[in-house]
């Protein structure tokens, strides 16, 4: 973070020094008591589980320099009549400040996450680079990765969520974008939106948000996006099987990452991706109009993408192999009907008849909860694994798609005690679920079996 003394900080938000005013915060901000740094603030934010304020002297006491909170707990810090605010505005001042920092923002049903790690991959040797961690993208997670904004940082890439309309409107302004990418619209989320439409009008905020000067990268094969052309002054590019950033002849070698050209403007490049799963290309054209707009060559870009891991973003199809051969797929981040779909289909190219997928349920789907899960349970069935085992009552519907080659278990610890037992070793094993089932238990059992 950008040094502020307590003083600077109430000052931009409004708030009221508690202590001395001229503590100074240099530290990245955080909302876990747990995970503070020296010199670093600590947001207290009432929550529906747990209230920050209670942990506000932990804080302090593990090296915090001060809190933006909402009421006085005794140490120094500012206080605010609604912290969730105040750290965006706060967020919003330390961009002003630093003008040449270069946002690029995305948002889109699926693919974020993936996306903004090629990005921050492809952008760090050009200069420093702060990135969301996880997918840390709502109105809380967006301005605290804002705020690891320092004197060097030049590119700043920030992943947007949106469960209402006007929710990716709000984040913008907190980090107005330079370049405003939207990947795809599907049915993440559409038991709160409402439909497929909803989300488009949701998604496409972020076109309406970039600026004249600014650039928006759109997905030409996505009719929803591709129509939010009409919905910016900036400058558009497009990326997709068309556009001006062009995925051809994408085939998989036996680690099933994918090889494939990359094109522009007459330019084609033979591209890797070291990631499991066809779909990464897609992700590397989204990455590579990205980077193209911020002046990186394509033939940079390639190399670069040749080197691109998982780290950055743990259980996003992250590879396993056990002793005795069993190799386990941890995707258990997060899920929706598309991500779930390209991941079966990804596993079940490297499977060759020995896959084995345990499946969670799928949040936030509404009406088209059951539609869903089946059609999952259908597909797995189609690709063919021999197993589907299906963890907790509210993904039954894939049992249901699945047939005779599903089994259902009541939880998580179900699965944790029985399914390493039921393994012989030479099964490829993809786990995946949204993240509320936190089914990554299953795959940590599984790998240390």
């Amino acid at each position: 973070m950008i040094p502020m003394s307590l003083a600077q900080i109430a000052d931009v938000t409004g708030g009221t020094v508690v202590g001395d005013g001229g503590i100074v915060v240099d530290g990245a901000a955080t909302l876990d008591s747990r995970a503070v740094e020296p010199g670093g603030l600590f947001v207290a934010i009432a929550g529906e589980h747990a209230d920050g304020h209670d942990f506000t002297a932990r804080a302090v006491e593990a090296g915090a320099a001060g809190v933006l909170a909402s009421r006085d707990t005794g140490v120094p810090g500012v206080i605010v009549p609604d912290a969730t605010r105040a750290l965006g505005v706060l967020a919003r001042h330390v961009l002003d400040e630093r003008e040449d920092v270069q946002v690029v923002a995305m948002t889109g049903s699926s693919g974020k996450t993936s996306v903004k790690d090629l990005i921050a991959h492809l952008l760090a040797p050009e200069g420093a680079t702060v990135a969301t961690r996880g997918n840390h993208n709502n109105e809380l997670g967006v301005p605290l990765t804002v705020l690891q904004v320092d004197e060097l940082t030049r590119f700043l890439v920030v992943e947007m969520g949106a469960r209402a309309i006007g929710d990716i409107a709000a984040l913008c302004e907190i980090a107005p974008p330079d370049i405003g990418m939207v990947l795809n619209v599907g049915l993440a989320h559409v038991g709160e939106f409402g439909s497929a439409d909803r989300i488009a009008v949701a998604k496409g905020e972020m076109a309406e948000s970039t600026g004249p000067d600014g650039v928006v990268v759109l997905n030409a094969d996505d009719p929803r996006v591709s129509a939010m052309v009409s919905r910016t002054r900036a400058s558009v590019t497009t990326f997709g099987t068309t556009g001006d950033v062009r995925v051809g002849a994408v085939r998989l070698d036996d680690d099933g990452s994918p090889h494939f050209t990359l094109s522009h403007h007459g330019r084609s490049v033979e591209a890797h991706v070291p990631l499991i799963g066809d779909y990464h290309a897609m992700n590397a054209a989204a990455a590579a109009a990205a980077a193209l707009s911020l002046g990186v060559d394509l033939q940079t870009i390639a190399a670069r993408l040749a080197t691109a891991d998982t780290a950055r973003s743990p259980m996003r199809m992250e590879r396993h192999v056990r002793a005795d051969g069993l190799v386990v797929i941890n995707d258990a981040y997060n899920a929706n009907p598309q991500s779930m779909a390209a991941s079966l289909r990804a596993v079940a190219a490297i499977s060759r008849g020995r896959g084995v997928a345990v499946l969670g349920p799928m949040f936030e789907l509404g009406e088209q909860s059951d539609a869903e899960h089946r059609r999952i349970g259908r597909l797995a069935a189609d690709l063919g694994f021999t197993r589907v085992v299906v963890v907790g009552a509210e993904a039954s519907a894939i049992a249901d798609g699945a047939g005779d080659i599903a089994e259902l278990v009541d939880d998580a610890d179900v699965a944790t005690r029985t399914l390493p037992a039921s393994l012989s070793g030479d099964e490829v094993v993809l786990v995946k679920a949204s993240r509320g089932a936190r089914l990554e238990r299953v795959s940590q059992a599984l790998v240390q079996a």
